[in-house]
């Protein structure tokens, strides 16, 4: 069964909306006002569905996709998540400015603070992997959700970057910290110190993309990566996450917690599987425990 496909209802407004291709092909649709949930077989589809405002992230979407991320984490039959943005013309581009013009210090604090500690983190640290198709802007908080994301797929018409000094403030979403881990310091200043954006072939140069296709092509292309991942343990994936991760993590060494990691995995029985699996030369049919 082909992935659900995608049309324009011109009655709506130009809302992108989901056309089911059969009921049995969608095993979960949880309704969300900024958001659009629908899990297939063992991969979760989470669209941020805010086209008019090019998906920008205010606090009620931030709210719901921590809510649904926190379900998937719990639902063994998820996978992967597949993150990407309603319409063509955003991933996400930053967030709704409108909701903290008037903040003071304290209440802009709260406002990183709390969007890092429920969003940002909470995707970098998920137990499955999260793989963000960024199809067109991602700018501000977009580029951010981009960056705590596992791997990152983008359109050839996207554009990224981080414009916060613009406005006369600095990401707040954990962009200074990921951005610099991942393309490194000078590149990191450039971007942020002029708002500048980059296209999707540059952050492909730069390693801040995995991939760059199509935009026809970018959720084939991401389920076709996701795929992949399902063939694996899911228990080992998420060692994986926790052992990378630890490299970023102030206060952790990240090559013990690898050897944490690579021997908690001795103790599972997804490595009793592999590892027969590879002895008696057949495919291992891992129980994820």
């Amino acid at each position: 069964m082909n992935l659900s496909k995608y049309r324009k209802n011109k009655a709506n407004k130009g809302k992108l909306i989901f056309e089911t291709l059969s009921l049995n092909n969608i095993l979960q649709h949880i309704m969300y006002n900024n958001i659009l949930s629908q899990k297939k077989e063992n991969i979760l589809f989470l669209t941020i569905n805010r086209p008019s405002q090019l998906n920008a992230l205010n606090k009620e979407t931030i709210t719901e996709l921590h809510q649904c991320l926190n379900k998937a984490s719990e639902d063994k039959e998820i996978r992967v998540i597949i993150m990407t943005g309603a319409g063509e013309k955003a991933f996400v581009a930053g967030a709704d400015i409108k909701e903290f013009a008037d903040f003071s210090i304290s209440e802009g604090m709260e406002l990183a603070s709390s969007g890092q500690k429920n969003l940002f983190d909470l995707v970098e640290k998920m137990p499955i992997p999260v793989i963000a198709a960024i199809n067109g802007f991602a700018l501000g908080g977009g580029l951010e959700l981009a960056l705590a994301s596992h791997i990152r797929i983008a359109s050839n018409n996207a554009r990224l970057g981080l414009p916060e000094v613009s406005l006369g403030v600095i990401p707040g979403y954990g962009g200074t910290q990921r951005l610099a881990h991942m393309v490194g310091r000078g590149k990191a200043n450039e971007m942020v110190f002029t708002a500048g954006m980059i296209s999707a072939e540059e952050a492909h140069q730069w390693g801040l993309v995995n991939h760059v296709v199509e935009q026809k092509e970018l959720l084939l292309k991401a389920e076709e990566i996701a795929k992949k991942i399902i063939k694996n343990s899911g228990v080992a994936i998420h060692a994986a996450i926790n052992a990378i991760n630890a490299n970023y993590t102030d206060g952790i060494n990240g090559f013990e917690k690898e050897i944490e990691e690579f021997g908690n995995c001795f103790g599972t029985n997804d490595f009793k599987e592999g590892t027969q699996a590879f002895l008696n030369k057949r495919k291992p049919i891992f129980p994820g425990k």
